[in-house]
Formats: structure tokens, C-alpha cells, sequence
């Protein structure tokens, strides 16, 4: 064989070698871990009324503080099941509760159907089911009493940050991008109110010096942060901004203060 043919077969050689490698690697290449939840669906029992929620539950051995997933203004989608698993991946008891249910039987599969629901929502049959939510988890027994937070997006960030001043006994409100209660009613608050909010979102964004001058006047605990390039709604996957770092940035200093309100 001639000293060419010699390095073009071990050219070859090493080209099949490097191929089979990178094969190799890409089959013993292991898929993201998928968060492990024990998720199932509940009825809560209020009054004559019924709700539906979903509960999913960490793996760990001692008991759990609890989220309470306030969902946004198209009802119970298959997004918010998604935040509870992800918090339950984190140790955390998460509820979701489906607040058309105990007034229209369940959130219908039409976004815009939805909506035009959650508009028809009482605030005290609101309060009244996350009253029992609350109630709920708390009693669980997997669950750390008294160590309850909600978190909500949209629709669901304004009452997360409403039920704050209806509930003495929350320990912490996360508000996604939704509007806030009155001046008055934030008196009431005693949990400390983290607020997450786009950059490009003035409708809401607009309210925020109030919102900050009252609290602190009140001596309320109020942090917030607006994440740049991001506009309303940008923690769910597709929205306004969400295929950027902030969405993630976001969820890391909403698990650091889950951590410094309720706990691990």
C-alpha cells in the first residue's frame, strides 16, 4: 500500500472512530430530570358548594411548607399544573385550585370561555374558596401548619395579593404581574408581598410607586422587581418576553423568598 492510501485509510479510521464516540455519547446522554411529584386531583367541600384542585406533593420525609397556585384569568389550564410540579419539585406541598369549579363545575376548555367566567367570579366567593384551600393544605398531613404562602399570575396575582388582606394567617404573597388592592385594604396585610412584573407591562406597572409609598408608609413588608425585556404574563412559556434569562432569574428570587417567609 502506498504511503498515501496508508493515510487516507487512517483518516477514515479516525473519522469512524470520532463517529462512534459521538454516537456513544449521545445514547448514554441522559434526558433532563423531570421533576418527581405525586400529583392528584381533590374535591374540597365548602359549605354546599364543591372544589376541584390539584395537589401535588414532594418527595421528602419530613413535612412540607405549603403554595397555594392561584391560577390566571382563562381559568385552570394545563399551564398552572405544570408551577405546581414544578414547586412540588422543590419541596414545597403545591395546591392548585380550579375557582370556576365550585360556581360553574370546571374551567372550560376555550381560553376565551374562560375568561369570560372568571369576570363573573364574586371576590367573596373567591375569598370563600381560598378560604377552604387554605384550609385544606393546612390540614394536611404532610404539611407544615401554619407555613402556607400563595402565589398567582395575571388575574391570579391580583387576588394572590388580595387574599393577603383577607387572611392574618398567611405567611407570604407572591403577585405575577397582577394588580393590587386599594390603599385601604393594604393595611390589612401582615405577610410579607413579593411582586414579580414585566418591563413593558404599563397597565400594571403604573400603580406600583402607590403600591410602594403606601406599604412602606404601613410598615408592610413589599419587595419587587421588574425584569427587563419582559412584558405582561411572561413567566408562561411563549409570552412576552419568556424566551429570554428573566423568566428564570424571576422564579429564583421567588424561591428565595418562599425560603425566607415559609421555609424549605
Amino acid at each position: 500500500m502506498t504511503r498515501s492510501r496508508r493515510s487516507g485509510a487512517a483518516l477514515v479510521a479516525s473519522l469512524l472512530v470520532l463517529s462512534l464516540v459521538s454516537l456513544m455519547l449521545l445514547a448514554g446522554r441522559r434526558a433532563p430530570q423531570q421533576p418527581t411529584t405525586h400529583g392528584e386531583w381533590v374535591t374540597i367541600r365548602r359549605g354546599g358548594d364543591s372544589l376541584r384542585a390539584y395537589v401535588a406533593y414532594p418527595e421528602r420525609k419530613d413535612k412540607a411548607p405549603a403554595v397555594i397556585v392561584i391560577h390566571e384569568i382563562f381559568g385552570l389550564t394545563p399551564w398552572e399544573n405544570t408551577v405546581a410540579d414544578q414547586l412540588a419539585a422543590k419541596g414545597y406541598v403545591a395546591i392548585l385550585p380550579d375557582l370556576l369549579s365550585s360556581k360553574f363545575g370546571v374551567t372550560p376548555a376555550s381560553p376565551d370561555s374562560g375568561r369570560k367566567l372568571v369576570a363573573q367570579l364574586e371576590p367573596e366567593r373567591v375569598t370563600a374558596d381560598l378560604d377552604a384551600t387554605f384550609g385544606y393544605v393546612n390540614g394536611l398531613s404532610a404539611v407544615r401548619k401554619g407555613q402556607v404562602a400563595t402565589i398567582g399570575f395575571c388575574w391570579g396575582g391580583g387576588q394572590s395579593f388580595r387574599y393577603a388582606t383577607t387572611n392574618p394567617a398567611l405567611k407570604a404573597a407572591v403577585v405575577c404581574y397582577g394588580p393590587a388592592p386599594d390603599s385601604a385594604a393594604l393595611s390589612r396585610i401582615k405577610a410579607p408581598v413579593l411582586g414579580v412584573y414585566g418591563e413593558n407591562d404599563a397597565r400594571i406597572d403604573a400603580d406600583l410607586p402607590r403600591v410602594e409609598q403606601t406599604m412602606k408608609a404601613l410598615g408592610k413588608k413589599f419587595t419587587y422587581a421588574t425584569y427587563p425585556g419582559t412584558g405582561h404574563g411572561f413567566l408562561k412559556p411563549g409570552r412576552n418576553g419568556n424566551d429570554g434569562p428573566q423568566p428564570a432569574r424571576a422564579w429564583e428570587n421567588i424561591y428565595a423568598f418562599l425560603g425566607q417567609t415559609v421555609g424549605k
